[in-house]
């Protein structure tokens, strides 16, 4: 970007931003979203593959049609949450080289971001089940929804908090 151009960055002589072009700026979110996905994606499938040996472990066969329903909902949910958090290769695969990298980095995030709540909802879910063996139902709710809300603030109300703060609540200028 020229000097003393504005973008979505940087708003006018007091910027705080990057000056880079869109390609610039795009390499530059498609790397950050990897790093991202690399964090997310490992963990899906391993949480991933180990929901899918529970079905051939004896004790599975004792469970009552609650709990069956629930680990079903469960690998359905893994399943979804290690697509989305996949599909950002399949995506770059497609689109490598045709000039969309813009397209395809804000499509990707929106599916990593899809991503992110399956594997939350993956998590809990397979909480549940775990406790529910492990400390019975009412317990077992109370602590996964513990643990849900946890998450909710680490990763949906911290970050907005954040964004809140910068966003003009806060005059001061940025350190760094």
């Amino acid at each position: 970007m020229a000097a003393g151009a504005t973008g979505p960055d940087d708003t006018g002589p007091h910027r705080t931003g990057r000056q880079e072009t869109p390609e610039e700026r795009a390499d530059r979110r498609w790397t950050d979203l990897l790093q991202e996905v690399r964090v997310a994606q490992t963990g899906s499938q391993v949480l991933f593959g180990f929901l899918l040996s529970v079905v051939f472990m004896p004790r599975f066969a004792q469970l009552d049609q609650f709990d069956r329903n629930l680990y079903v909902a469960t690998v359905v949910l893994g399943a979804l949450a290690t697509g989305s958090l996949t599909a950002p290769a399949a995506y770059h695969r497609l689109l490598s080289g045709r000039r969309l990298k813009p397209q395809l980095v804000d499509a990707a995030a929106r599916l990593v971001g899809v991503g992110l709540v399956l594997l939350a909802l993956t998590i809990g879910s397979a909480l549940l089940l775990l406790l529910r063996e492990a400390v019975g139902g009412a317990a077992a709710g109370w602590i996964t929804g513990a643990v849900m809300a946890y998450f909710a603030v680490c990763w949906l109300l911290l970050p907005m908090l954040h964004l809140r703060h910068r966003d003009g609540r806060d005059k001061r200028p940025p350190r760094g």
